[in-house]
């Protein structure tokens, strides 16, 4: 075994060393239940037991992780399964030796700053007759996010955001086209490099101006900008954070009832990855008229969507069947009329699988923010 292949194979395998084989990531990952060959316990196995190189390499199992890291907050023994992943996915990166989705998505956050492939002058188009302040005439930064900001089903909630805090007189403002990915997804794809990059780059356009906090849409980017930006020295919420708090505070006014009855689905990152758990439920139960029912796998038992860790543009995979159809049979059985998401990737996901089911007829999926503003005044 050559030097450089086992500098990288005691690399990957040392943090493994605490590992017993009791099969606790494997029984509660998501993946590993509709996935035909995605098996954690076995991939720590064959890490500790492998040879250099071929420890990344001979593993396309590892494009199938959702990042949702159930597998690490399961552990008895605090190893990190998800580390010793992406640590493999960079090893390929690195050599070129990747899915060509992922290939694509890489560069287009390269050239366009974005993973959609969409020019960054159509970045703001969502925003439209909103009259939305730049944030050097704000104090908050409404980071909108790329999927929100390209996608036109999400969009919706980028405009119900937009008008709450402007009905609540919050003092925010974007970016506009100027906004870049936060790198979140880029690096659970194994694109550390990018990922620093991209970190440098948000770093220096905020310090451009005097922010005082930032709001995020996705979950994804809250965990990214609160827990991998050590440097950002500036207040990070989520959505659900702040209009829970309008809410009781009072600047946020329902002049309308929601007679149906809700579920809440709790995205990993948000959830189970933040403890974010009782803003969402609050809005929702503040709600006059709306009944709230709690699904059986909640909060940090929450059953991943599929969506995140750069699966959102990898199939790598035939699943004998997708997490999301699972997680709306759970909504359908509990008689949901809607299925409350706050995470634009969960809101993907679950309504193609509400759709892929043709169950468009008994079951809306719709992000919280998209409910609220069918009733605040």
């Amino acid at each position: 075994m050559s030097t450089e292949s086992e500098r990288l194979a005691n690399i990957l395998r040392e943090p493994l060393f605490p590992c017993i084989q009791c099969g606790k990531c494997t029984g509660g990952c998501p993946i590993s239940v509709i996935s035909p060959h995605f098996n954690i316990r076995r991939l720590l196995y064959e890490t500790l037991n492998s040879k250099g190189e071929e420890i990344a390499y001979q593993k396309e199992m590892i494009w199938d992780c959702s990042t949702c890291t159930t597998c690490v907050k399961r552990c008895p023994k605090k190893v990190d399964p998800l580390d010793l992943i992406i640590s493999m996915r960079s090893v390929l990166v690195e050599d070129g030796h990747l899915p060509p989705k992922v290939r694509d998505v890489l560069k287009s956050i390269s050239v366009r700053g974005n993973p959609w492939n969409i020019g960054q002058e159509k970045r703001s188009e969502w925003a439209e007759g909103l009259d939305i302040k730049s944030i050097a005439d704000a104090e908050v930064l409404y980071y909108v996010c790329c999927t929100t900001a390209f996608d036109p089903r999400l969009q919706k909630i980028a405009r119900a955001l937009t008008k709450t805090f402007q009905k609540a007189g919050v003092n925010f403002g974007t970016l506009g086209n100027d906004e870049v990915c936060c790198g979140n997804e880029i690096r659970r794809m194994g694109d550390i490099w990018s990922f620093d990059a991209l970190k440098e780059m948000n770093l220096g356009m905020f310090g451009q101006f005097p922010i005082k906090q930032i709001i995020t849409t996705s979950p994804h980017c809250y965990n990214t900008f609160k827990n991998e930006y050590k440097e950002l020295a500036i207040d990070v919420k989520h959505y659900t954070q702040v209009v829970s708090d309008l809410i009781k505070k009072k600047k946020l006014k329902f002049s309308r009832k929601l007679e149906k009855t809700v579920t809440y689905h709790d995205p990993c990152f948000l959830g189970r990855q933040n403890q974010i758990f009782e803003e969402p439920r609050a809005i929702l139960m503040s709600i006059p008229g709306l009944t709230f029912i709690e699904m059986d796998r909640a909060r940090e038992r929450a059953l991943c969507c599929e969506g995140g860790g750069g699966r959102m543009w990898i199939e790598a995979f035939e699943a004998k069947e997708r997490t999301a159809t699972i997680r709306v049979n759970e909504a359908l059985e509990l008689g949901a009329d809607i299925l409350a998401v706050a995470c634009p990737f969960c809101l993907l996901t679950l309504e193609d699988a509400v759709k892929g089911g043709g169950y468009e007829d008994r079951i809306q999926v719709l992000d919280i923010m998209e409910i609220v503003t069918q009733v605040i005044e």
